[in-house]
Formats: C-alpha cells, structure tokens, sequence
C-alpha cells in the first residue's frame, strides 16, 4: 500500500485523486472536528465544512518535508476550528451578548441594568478582553450541552414570573451538589427532578433548559464578569 505521505502528495496534484483521497478520509476528519469541540459531529454540522475545508488545505500544503501527513492535517483541522470558534465568539461578544441577554423585565431590576451595560461595555473596550476570554471559554462548555452562546437570546425567559421561575431551578441545581455534578457529567438537564422538587412547570424547564444551563455553568464557573449578568440569581443563593 503507497505511503499515506505520498497518497496526499498525489491528491494535491490531481482534482480527481483528491475527492477519492477526502472521501477516505471523512471519518478522521469528523474524527479530529470531534476532538476539538468535544461532541459527537456529524456532517451535516457546521464544524464538518470548517474541518473538511482544513483538510483540503492540508493536502495542499502538505510536502514530505512536513513529516506525517496525519499529524499535519490534524494540526491544520484544529487551528481552523478554533479560529472559526474565536470568530464566533467575538461575534457573540459584540452582537449577543447585551444586558438584554440575561435581564429581568421588573422595575426591581432597574438598578442592576447600569451594571449589565458597564459589563457589556467592557466587551468593547480594546484594552480589557477579560470579558471576551470568558465568553471564548465559557463557550466551549455550552458546546457540549450542544448550543451556543448566541442561542441564549432566543432561549432566555422574557416575562418577569418566567425569569423567577428559571432561578428557582438553577438555585436548586447549584444547592444540592450531586445534581449539579450529575448535571456537568451527563451535560443533561435533570428536568424531572428539577420540576418534582422546585414545584417548576416541566414545559418552562424544557423551554428554557439553554438559560439555565448557561446561568448554572457560569456561577458555578470561573467567569466574574458574566455572572454579573445573573448576580440575582447569586443574591438569591446567599439569601
């Protein structure tokens, strides 16, 4: 059997060996696209195309003098990746995330939106990437519950009882340890239990499991500057 090394040689100077050569190949690529944002992908995910267009490059760039071939385009994969999660990471920071992203419709909250806009602002300010470092980090994490920072948009409670009723699960979730444990492992929402113990409506758990997550992730997380996004589900924890 020909040297993988020279395989990709020969791939990169013929269009037809090429699409036979990453056809091959499509189980390592969505092998190594798997590895990076630690869940299961498929094609028909957005990571394949970024990973399938790495490799493609890799075969490319690739000369013998850059050792194996395997090694290489993994390299190649995983820098794509990451530079696709950065892009949308940066995206989230100045698009998503708003202090409308986690705020609670009351005029009782009124006072904490001057904070959640000072937080936000800090997203711009070129001279402090804390916030955006969270965020790249914090959404590596909600990956693997399968959604993304900017879901919490469309995910998170509006009405005033809504939002209540969500801090009421996720306090629940951070104050007894072996839900929050089982909840981080399985990276599922233990809706059932969640709604028995708290008395919240299934449905809204179920409508809302994004925001909860994220709410529960960051608290229990080493991000400052987001959870001043949800200080009033911290307040009520220390009450």
């Amino acid at each position: 059997m020909e040297n993988i090394n020279l395989q990709a040689v020969r791939a990169a100077a013929d269009k037809n060996i090429m699409e036979d050569f990453i056809k091959k190949h499509e189980l390592f690529i969505l092998s190594c696209a798997s590895s990076v944002v630690k869940r299961y992908v498929t094609k028909s995910d957005d990571e394949w195309s970024v990973a399938l267009s790495a490799f493609s490059q890799a075969v490319m760039g690739f000369s013998k003098d850059k050792g194996s071939f395997y090694s290489f385009a993994k390299i190649v994969i995983h820098r794509r990746l990451i530079d696709n999660i950065r892009k949308q990471s940066k995206h989230y920071s100045e698009i998503s995330v708003s202090p409308s992203v986690f705020e609670v419709e009351s005029e009782e909250e009124a006072d904490n939106y001057a904070v959640k806009s000072a937080v936000a602002e800090k997203m711009v300010n070129n001279n402090d990437d804390s916030l955006k470092l969270e965020i790249e980090s914090v959404s590596q994490v909600f990956l693997e519950y399968k959604f993304s920072f900017y879901d919490l948009i469309s995910s998170s409670p509006k009405a005033y009882k809504t939002k209540q009723a969500c801090m009421k699960a996720a306090v629940y979730i951070i104050k007894n340890p072996s839900v929050l444990s089982a909840m981080k492992k399985s990276r599922q929402l233990p809706v059932k239990d969640i709604s028995e113990k708290t008395g919240v409506h299934r449905k809204i758990i179920e409508r809302h499991r994004k925001y909860i997550v994220a709410a529960v992730e960051i608290i229990t997380g080493d991000y400052p500057y987001l959870a001043e996004y949800v200080r009033f589900i911290r307040e009520e924890l220390n009450r």
